[in-house]
């Protein structure tokens, strides 16, 4: 398990339960400090010694082990298959009702179209924004893995161009239950997802070179309090940027020796 500065007893509970523990900063200790979800898969791909290597997100509830049987399955039965997505019913739990597929909000208001736009290619994959998915160790440490909530995205545009969509599959887990984020959340979320296509796209030529978009996210919250108790609206300007690791085959000469970082 990689430890991404958790202020929690995350780190306590899954050495308790057997697991061991990496930390973010140890394995990327003398480069430039980045945060977010693909800095931590990142330096978790940097410490894992496999020759296949599966990302679990760790807020799934009622975890089960096929989650990770079968994103390998297809890995060590086919040769040819390079990554393997997870999919699965995602069920949106509200406070009075819930909705069985109501989960993947921003795959389908955003990231499905936007896939389906640019990389049809793509649009077969039930689940592109899956945290669960799993490959062969030299083809992962061949892509750049981005930082925040654009790793999903870019990973699979990059495996696209890197191995071919022939060498992509994607496994049906069933259901996959955790907790959801609230609406404000899920725009900074697929602001990311944007900005991490737009990069592909610059790379492509579909988009104009040199052009930097903005960066910076205005959303609107209710406002209100003891101090301002008629303010309406308050503005809410979030940094929604996001970076990228190197891919890691670039980069081993400059990583900390994995016991080491571990210990």
């Amino acid at each position: 398990m990689v430890d991404s500065r958790s202020t929690d007893r995350t780190a306590q509970v899954a050495r308790a339960a057997g697991a061991e523990v990496v930390s973010q900063d140890a394995m990327t200790r003398g480069l430039p400090r980045l945060a977010g979800k693909g800095d931590a898969l990142w330096a978790g791909l940097a410490a894992a010694e496999g020759d296949v290597v599966a990302f679990v997100d760790a807020d799934l509830r009622e975890f089960r082990p096929h989650f990770v049987t079968g994103l390998l399955g297809p890995l060590l039965t086919d040769p040819g298959v390079q990554f393997v997505k997870g999919f699965y019913h995602r069920p949106l739990v509200g406070a009075t009702s819930v909705e069985p597929d109501g989960g993947g909000r921003v795959t389908e208001l955003m990231a499905r179209p936007l896939l389906n736009l640019f990389w049809p290619e793509l649009a077969g994959f039930v689940q592109p924004l899956a945290g669960e998915y799993a490959g062969r160790r030299e083809v992962l440490e061949r892509v750049p893995f981005v930082t925040g909530y654009g790793v999903e995205t870019a990973m699979l545009i990059d495996l696209l161009e890197l191995v071919g969509l022939d060498a992509l599959a994607q496994v049906d887990l069933g259901e996959r239950k955790h907790r959801h984020q609230d609406t404000a959340a899920l725009g900074r979320m697929s602001a990311q997802i944007m900005l991490t296509a737009w990069s592909r796209l610059q790379r492509r030529g579909w988009a104009a070179p040199g052009v930097a978009p903005t960066a910076l996210l205005t959303q609107f919250r209710r406002g209100g309090s003891e101090a301002l108790p008629n303010l309406d609206r308050e503005i809410v300007v979030s940094d929604v940027s996001v970076q990228e690791r190197p891919p890691l085959a670039q980069m081993r000469q400059r990583l900390p020796r994995r016991r080491v970082a571990a210990a």
